[in-house]
């Protein structure tokens, strides 16, 4: 009986201690294993371009669209939603962060939206996400849908800090929050990742769900393409952007 009892004690002790490391993780090792569980740093590196296509819902307001997205490294990205009354563009060039649509008409990132971008549109910012930002903090543990989470604060080179929450059992990313630039100033905005499936080797997700001040939107990606043909020119800035640029140097 003593016997039993030294050794549920050793397993309990032991299986505190291998809890308490897992809670103890540095905020790197927490980024770092995410690359790992969903694919890998030499699978990123393999993509050198990405399309996708979907479904854009703004739920908030009873609108729905398609969704078409392409990014080519190391930092080009161009996304259009062709909504019924219209469609709304934005984009990047490597320096320049735009949008453009019927209701505000083209305008330029600047600020936290700029930097936010840019950092989205390079396409392996997950692998060298060291790159990107100067600092990560582990500011504790929170439930996400019911999972346990770390919670990590990155600050970036640039711009204001981002949330992340990562599964503690999976490794997943399952919510961002950031800051984003809205017609009424600086907002938070919440995003939350799930149905993660593997394309070309790589776990994605594909419902992303975001919260803004007064707006709600729900992205389903129905078609994921590595390394696909994109024209060229698909990255040019549209006319009405252009004369932005030169108006504003």
């Amino acid at each position: 009986m003593r016997l039993r009892l030294r050794l549920a004690c050793s397993v309990y002790l032991a299986l505190a201690g291998l809890a308490f490391a897992a809670d103890d993780m540095k905020p790197e090792a927490i980024m770092d294993r995410y690359i790992e569980v969903t694919g890998g740093k030499a699978a990123y590196e393999k993509v050198k371009s990405e399309a996708a296509s979907g479904t854009l819902e703004i739920t908030s307001m009873g609108l729905s669209g398609s969704l078409t997205s392409y990014r080519a490294a190391p930092d080009k990205s161009y996304t259009v939603v062709e909504f019924q009354q219209g469609k709304f563009e934005e984009g990047t060039n490597g320096s320049i962060a735009w949008a453009m649509d019927a209701m505000q008409g083209p305008r330029l990132k600047e600020g936290d939206e700029r930097a936010t971008a840019l950092r989205n549109a390079a396409l392996h910012m997950e692998a060298h996400w060291r790159e990107f930002y100067k600092k990560a903090e582990l500011a504790g543990t929170e439930n996400v849908d019911g999972k346990a989470c770390y919670k990590v604060v990155l600050t970036p080179n640039e711009g204001s800090a981002e949330t992340r929450y990562f599964d503690k059992s999976s490794g997943l990313l399952l919510k961002v929050v950031l800051p984003v630039t809205t017609t009424d100033g600086t907002a938070s905005a919440e995003i939350g990742l799930s149905d993660y499936r593997d394309e070309g080797g790589i776990l994605t997700p594909h419902t992303v769900a975001q919260k803004l001040p007064g707006t709600d939107i729900l992205v389903k990606i129905q078609s994921v393409k590595h390394n696909p043909d994109i024209p060229a020119d698909r990255f040019d800035l549209p006319a009405a952007i252009k004369a932005l640029t030169t108006a504003k140097k």
